[in-house]
């Protein structure tokens, strides 16, 4: 499946609104982006490594030389990267930010609101569009997996001053860095097989891998 690169999963929905009501999205976006606070149900989702909502007007698609459309409804964009399942990540974006998603999605023709999950899953489902190519710069890592690792590198920053104080300031220095970062040292790797689909999809792209960047 190629929405899908190591442990992470990206999403891209495309959803139409009427033109007479996309001032009113517009509006939500920036009252969104002045109380950050009311997102909050959002940005403590861990699994989420990025989100966003993007309007594009109907005269406003990219132009890659095709003949000129006439559409009749403007658009949202919603593209987002994170760990787990499609299901986990709609259960989880539902139950920490519903009146959040109600807002964002507004406007969108036959929005069915995020409560009841089902028919809110079935929206998503029925507007996403996948992902061709995916390219993931750490695929056995997830959110956590990266947070962890950046604060191992600052450790190893602050051991590095330490080191032309003498070997006893750095030894005090290692074991007090040792102490805070203890639980950053994990192994990241790849997580359980969420699905069958996805295996058997990892496993035909390994030959395409292994021919165009050789074996580690």
């Amino acid at each position: 499946m190629s929405n899908v690169a190591g442990k992470a999963y990206a999403m891209n929905v495309l959803t139409p609104m009427r033109p007479r009501r996309t001032f009113i999205n517009h509006f939500l976006f920036y009252a969104a982006r002045a109380l950050p606070e009311r997102l909050m149900g959002l940005l403590g989702l861990s699994i989420i490594h990025f989100a966003r909502w993007v309007i594009v007007r109907r005269d406003a698609w990219p132009d890659f030389g095709q003949p000129k459309e006439e559409l009749l409804n403007d658009y949202t964009l919603f593209v987002s990267n994170f760990n787990g399942t499609w299901d986990q990540y709609i259960d989880a974006f539902a139950d920490g930010l519903p009146s959040g998603l109600d807002l964002f999605w507004y406007s969108a023709t036959r929005y069915p609101k995020s409560i009841p999950i089902s028919a809110f899953k079935a929206y998503i489902r029925a507007n996403q569009i996948d992902t061709s190519y995916y390219y993931n710069a750490t695929p056995g890592a997830a959110q956590r997996d990266v947070k962890a690792a950046l604060r191992v590198r600052s450790a190893l920053l602050r051991l590095q001053a330490a080191h032309a104080k003498g070997p006893d300031a750095f030894a005090a220095a290692w074991l007090e860095e040792l102490c805070t970062v203890q639980n950053d040292l994990g192994s990241p790797g790849f997580a359980p097989v969420a699905s069958n689909d996805t295996a058997r999809a990892d496993a035909h792209r390994q030959p395409l891998v292994k021919k165009r960047w050789g074996t580690a």
